[in-house]
């Protein structure tokens, strides 16, 4: 019972997230892609900021520091608002594709951390996982020189683009070093993406769409259960096991998320894709075998 309880937030907020991935699939029907992402982060922003206001005492729930309002700009511009490439790259690519590409955000979190962090430092053996880890992402991708500009490839790379602005999200965070909770960071940062991502839905020229149906149904589904409870849950998580733990939810996501798509919107899955999803947690091994020993021990 001990280890079920231990593992059961795991499988919850895998859960949470894999299915966040064909629910997009499906909000895209008849959304245009930039004004979604900034539904699903106004709803969240309400419910946490909602639940941490009203928890807090005085103005505790606010940013107070020069930290605080830094943490939820780069949170904010790139964390939250950086999520549009994926909406705009799952118009063409299926979600367990795009759920197998977020595997990269670990490794790419270290590259940004070698840049921004001073004490960030890598071995040899984990340079080599780096190495390893795009070389996974190039097997899903599988750039055809022939037809560089097919409609899947450029979806595929608007994806790396969000995993490249969520690792440095993350990275930006971390150096601001914050005063205020994770889940209150995490409100304030999804309500100024959510900002940003409506001015630049205005300036795609993007229709304004009211949702119903469906499409209501992702939203809510995406804003409350995907991103506000599975936030709540990450932070919990993250304090109680750690960074390095808490990370190999990632690679748990592109299995719930590939079995949804399957199931669900009756996707296909090559087998190039999973085992380009094999050779980047491969990759990940070898980045964190120190921390991922130390875990194990």
């Amino acid at each position: 019972m001990s280890t079920l309880r231990s593992v059961a937030p795991f499988l919850l907020l895998a859960t949470l997230w894999g299915f966040s991935f064909p629910a997009i699939s499906v909000g895209l029907e008849a959304l245009p892609a930039v004004l979604f992402a900034a539904f699903r982060y106004d709803v969240a922003a309400v419910i946490l900021l909602g639940v941490t206001g009203v928890r807090a005492t005085g103005r505790s729930w606010l940013p107070s520091t020069r930290a605080d309002y830094t943490a939820v700009a780069g949170g904010g511009l790139f964390l939250i608002a950086g999520n549009a490439f994926l909406f705009l790259g799952q118009q063409t690519v299926p979600s367990g594709v795009a759920a197998i590409i977020q595997g990269l955000v670990p490794i790419a979190t270290v590259l940004w951390a070698l840049v921004l962090l001073p004490e960030e430092r890598v071995s040899a053996l984990g340079a080599a996982g780096i190495v390893v880890g795009f070389l996974g992402v190039a097997l899903v991708i599988r750039p055809d020189p022939a037809n560089l500009f097919a409609a899947d490839l450029v979806g595929k790379l608007l994806i790396c683009v969000q995993v490249a602005s969520v690792a440095l999200g993350g990275v930006v965070v971390q150096r601001a070093q914050p005063d205020i909770g994770g889940t209150t960071l995490a409100g304030w940062s999804m309500a100024a993406g959510g900002v940003v991502l409506h001015a630049i839905s205005v300036g795609l020229g993007e229709p304004l769409t009211v949702p119903a149906g469906l499409s209501l149904a992702a939203i809510a589904y995406l804003g409350v259960f995907a991103t506000a409870i599975a936030f709540f849950l990450y932070f919990r998580i993250l304090d109680r096991y750690g960074a390095t733990e808490t990370s190999l939810v990632a690679y748990v996501v592109p299995v719930v998320a590939t079995l949804a798509g399957v199931v669900l919107l009756d996707e296909r899955i090559t087998v190039a894709s999973l085992a380009g999803f094999a050779v980047i947690f491969v990759g990940f091994l070898l980045l964190k075998r120190s921390a991922i020993r130390q875990l194990l021990a």
